[in-house]
């Protein structure tokens, strides 16, 4: 295994590549890098930039959870910005080729097009602190924070809930495998994946880590970012750890994407790591 960091100024928090590019989001300084160097700024100091996709537009997209806005920059370097209030936070494409996200402030989904068309969807649950999002059997999922649970949502609107066994977990992270859909469990310190049919598998991991993004792989198992033990591992589809890179005291690794076999790591403390397993 080989890892290899690059330094960029700003706080790195999501990370993605897309466009030949690897791109991050520096929430604290309102603006998106490249690790080739690329800088732009979204001339919204507290616009907190913070989950970024690859969007089905040759650009990337990316929640502004400081200012209300979902953000957009081409692959050619053209910036804009979608106004979606709610404090939008976790991203992703749905299945049906808009972005969707959760709306941490008001309980609810947004669905965006490429076009500029904002709907949103309630989820029936007050208090809930939705987190991130995926797309998974045709239904966008997202972890429930302070609800304790994971939601499902149909894109007609239509919302299911799967509560943790564990109490208090926290859920964040969230991301689809082949077979079903992994999550994070920050307070819990575990790692969690749920089934088609809901039934919920929870995996222990090393104590008060705080497990916080995850990256679903073909074989079934899971990367995962631990924030306080500034750590990524690698599940198997049991939850057994297999792979551990440890980036050191302070890195706060964040957001995470696996592309083309290699993992990518935004680390807080200013730099994107990237991991080539078995390299």
């Amino acid at each position: 295994m080989s890892v290899n960091e690059f330094t960029v100024d700003g706080a790195p928090y999501g990370v993605v590549a897309a466009g030949g590019e690897v791109w991050t989001t520096l929430v604290h300084t309102g603006r998106v890098a490249t690790v080739s160097g690329r800088v732009f700024d979204l001339d919204a100091p507290g616009s907190r930039p913070s989950v970024i996709v690859d969007g089905p537009d040759d650009a990337v997209w990316f929640t502004r959870n400081g200012d209300d806005r979902i953000g957009r920059i081409g692959y050619d370097g053209t910036v804009s910005a979608i106004e979606l209030a709610g404090a939008p936070y976790g991203l992703c494409v749905g299945p049906d080729g808009a972005l969707w996200c959760t709306l941490m402030s008001i309980d609810a989904i947004g669905r965006i097009t490429v076009d500029g068309e904002v709907s949103t969807y309630p989820i029936g649950t007050a208090g809930a602190y939705p987190g991130m999002i995926t797309t998974f059997a045709g239904d966008l999922w997202f972890t429930l924070n302070q609800a304790n649970a994971i939601g499902r949502m149909t894109t007609g609107g239509e919302v299911t809930s799967y509560p943790l066994p564990t109490p208090a977990a926290g859920p964040v992270g969230i991301s689809a495998g082949p077979d079903g859909v992994w999550f994070t469990e920050l307070l819990a310190s575990q790692a969690g994946r749920v089934s088609l049919d809901g039934s919920i598998s929870e995996f222990a991991l090393p104590a008060d880590s705080k497990p916080h993004a995850a990256a679903a792989t073909a074989d079934g198992g899971c990367w995962l970012t631990l924030w306080a033990a500034a750590e990524l591992v690698h599940v198997d589809a049991k939850g057994n750890i297999t792979d551990q890179v440890a980036f050191g005291e302070g890195a706060e690794p964040h957001g995470l994407d696996h592309a083309d076999g290699s993992v990518w790591v935004a680390l807080e403390k200013g730099s994107v790591a990237h991991i080539q397993p078995g390299g």
